[in-house]
């Protein structure tokens, strides 16, 4: 299952999601601005912006949405099932 690093009033982590859901991918948001260890993680893994997608504890598409968006129907599907 894919994890969404988001935060409140974000129109990218909104349209990550809705993507994903669009092509039924399941996957679980933590809002960092409402989680202080997941902002704590974040941060840790370098990044500036969100929203940041994992799968597992690795980064699943550098890029948040632009990078998942970019992402060919085949290509999505084959890193999910990596």
């Amino acid at each position: 299952m894919l994890t969404i690093y988001s935060k409140a009033q974000c129109p990218y982590c909104d349209q990550a999601k809705s993507l994903l859901e669009l092509k039924g991918i399941k996957y679980e948001e933590v809002k960092i601005d409402e989680v202080p260890e997941a902002r704590e993680f974040v941060l840790a893994e370098g990044h500036r912006t969100v929203p940041q997608i994992y799968k597992g504890n690795k980064l699943f598409v550098s890029g948040g949405f632009q990078g998942l968006s970019n992402l060919t129907e085949s290509e999505l599907y084959e890193k999910l099932n990596d």
